[in-house]
């Protein structure tokens, strides 16, 4: 199956809380869009990695994604090493995205700016015809994204490009909270979090209002790029 678009996240409810808004507006124009999870989320405070895969895979439903994965790396002892790029790599070549949606490159969570790393490198090495995969018992040929563009997280980091997501917002809401698991809970007797706090969700709400607002619409989803973007036309800019 060849995907339009990739979404690479350190953990499940990373994409949705940082750019599920642009998952589904894409779906919408008609992209395949899928998910590759790097691990289970099992070393978080709230939830279980039974739940978390469960929540996941209701997220998914929400969002209308063509396919979602977890590739089950270890939850913060992951590393941007061969064993792992190489696990990346097979995915990229396995759907041939033209664009990979990867982490932050820079946040909170140490997981976040690694992953990020990690799949810059990755979508590098897969367009490299000397480096050999194998998936399902046949070989992979060399695949190399047209772009990368990271996802803002925890940490404010001021966007190159912003998507309006702002026909979306509901659905998008809908997504994050699936990982009920993870979010405020009155009735929760587990630990809070960074997250679960009854003020987090009002800061999403936020963010993308401040995003939206300075692109003229209601809510938007900021991205870094790691090297300048090129148009044909001034035209196709909101």
């Amino acid at each position: 199956m060849k995907l339009d678009m990739l979404v690479f996240a350190a953990h499940p409810d990373d994409a949705e809380l940082a750019c599920s808004g642009t998952i589904i507006s894409h779906i919408n124009q008609g992209k395949k869009v899928g998910i590759v999870d790097f691990t289970r989320g099992e070393l978080g405070t709230r939830g279980n990695p039974k739940i978390r895969m469960q929540e996941a895979q209701k997220a998914a439903e929400i969002l209308g994604l063509s396919v979602r994965i977890n590739l089950g790396f270890e939850d913060i002892y992951f590393k941007n090493d061969k064993e792992h790029q190489l696990e990346v790599v097979k995915m990229i070549r396995k759907f041939q995205p033209d664009v990979v949606l990867a982490n932050a490159v820079e946040d909170r969570h140490p997981d976040h700016p690694k992953a990020s790393q990690l799949t810059v490198q990755a979508c590098f090495m897969a367009g490299l015809k000397k480096i050999e995969t194998r998936l399902d018992g046949e070989d992979q040929s060399a695949w190399r994204p047209g772009s990368v563009y990271h996802y803002i997280q925890s940490n404010f980091i001021s966007p190159d490009i912003i998507v309006d997501v702002s026909d979306y917002w509901e659905q998008r809401m809908a997504s994050v909270k699936a990982f009920k698991s993870q979010f405020f809970d009155p009735d929760s007797k587990e630990s809070e979090t960074y997250i679960s706090s009854a003020q987090f969700l009002q800061l999403l709400e936020a963010r993308a209002t401040d995003f939206g607002k300075s692109i003229g619409v209601k809510y938007g989803e900021g991205f870094t790029v790691d090297k300048n973007i090129g148009i044909k036309s001034l035209f196709h800019l909101l």
